[in-house]
């Protein structure tokens, strides 16, 4: 999956929000510092962790890549 954003970086809590992999900023504070989600390979538990273009998250056994999105659309890519 690829997540399309149209600024520099986004804060991870946020990717998996609009990545439609949580329901809201609680489930992903729980689900960053319970170690469950990883950015570029390695376990990552800074909910503020900025994403910028070419890093991977997963999650739930869901990888997105972040994309720099110049259209004016949702800014959700693929997902």
């Amino acid at each position: 999956m690829t997540l399309g954003i149209r600024t520099e970086h986004i804060e991870l809590d946020q990717a998996l929000k609009l990545a439609a992999l949580v329901g809201s900023g609680g489930e992903a504070k729980m689900a960053i510092q319970s170690g469950w989600v990883k950015v570029n390979g390695v376990t990552e538990f800074r909910r503020g962790r900025k994403l910028r273009e070419g890093d991977v998250f997963e999650f739930a056994d869901v990888e997105a890549t972040i994309l720099l999105s110049s259209d004016s659309g949702s800014g959700k890519g693929d997902v």
